[in-house]
């Protein structure tokens, strides 16, 4: 029987045949104020349990606007979300400080809207990035890089980001576009490559790569989806657009809410979940004083 990675909630583990599959991306698609960043929360602090270490967190909100994940964290599981600020440039000393460790949160990739934004013409009549940009979002790199690596190393096995904003073409998206490349060449490069290319010069910290080794293919990722739409229904009567991460993803999971006589209900449902038998129930649930309630 192939292993799972439990979400923390019971109920939608049994929706899921057990629960994730380990090493796989997983949607979750509903509007703002639905409970995606409670059922973030609850996936990433299930690691303490499941894993030994707690998941991380990465918010890509550039609004200035609280996704609230530091209340929710404090209060639901006592852990204050404080950003970690590390950042490691070349042949600098990559080792985090002191505490830092502790801090599973980062919020350094803060751009939103479209990639065309960012980019500038080129003489062929092209467009490529425009080099001030791409130099800040280098330097970020060295800031989150770090961040995901040296937790990895310490034996986080989840990723939650969050904070991605609806766009009518994802293939648009400047969220889209840095989630591929960070889940592409950091979550899910091989230990040894990313240490060698953050531990510089690789030969002084060569024992410290070596004995931190770990399994880029078993961390599972969470990534949460702001929609437009609100109602379940129409999240599932919604067309996979160009450039959709939904359609390469191995689990999409749809939060909306429906009117029930005279109340508003909230409804989660597994849409998709490759590679595994899923329930076809559509469940409601409740945020509570607890969190999320199923």
């Amino acid at each position: 029987m192939t292993d799972r990675v439990p979400t923390g909630l019971r109920k939608l583990d049994a929706m899921l045949g057990g629960g994730l599959l380990p090493g796989t991306l997983t949607c979750v698609y509903g509007a703002t104020g639905i409970g995606k960043t409670h059922l973030g929360l609850t996936f990433a602090d299930h690691g303490r349990v499941a894993d030994g270490a707690r998941g991380v967190v990465l918010d890509m909100n550039g609004r200035g606007d609280s996704q609230q994940q530091d209340d929710y964290a404090a209060r639901l599981f006592q852990c204050p979300l404080k950003a970690r600020p590390h950042t490691v440039t070349p042949m600098s000393d990559p080792y985090p400080p002191p505490g830092q460790l502790e801090a599973f949160y980062s919020n350094a990739l803060s751009w939103v809207g479209r990639v065309r934004d960012f980019q500038v013409p080129t003489p062929g009549g092209g467009f490529e990035f425009d080099w001030n940009w791409k130099a800040t979002y280098n330097h970020a790199l060295y800031t989150v890089c770090p961040f995901l690596y040296f937790h990895f190393a310490a034996g986080a096995r989840r990723v939650v980001v969050d904070g991605v904003e609806p766009m009518d073409a994802p293939a648009d998206s400047i969220q889209v576009f840095m989630f591929n490349e960070l889940y592409r060449k950091t979550i899910h490069r091989d230990a040894e490559t990313l240490g060698m290319e953050i531990c510089l010069p690789v030969w002084k910290h060569r024992a410290f790569i070596d004995a931190h080794r770990y399994d880029h293919a078993r961390i599972t990722t969470l990534l949460l989806l702001t929609t437009e739409e609100t109602r379940l229904e129409d999240l599932l009567a919604r067309k996979v657009a160009v450039g959709d991460v939904g359609a390469t993803a191995n689990t999409i999971l749809a939060l909306g809410s429906e009117r029930v006589g005279n109340r508003l209900a909230r409804l989660l449902c597994v849409v998709k979940h490759r590679g595994s038998a899923m329930s076809d129930e559509i469940v409601e649930y409740k945020i509570g004083p607890t969190g999320i309630e199923m």
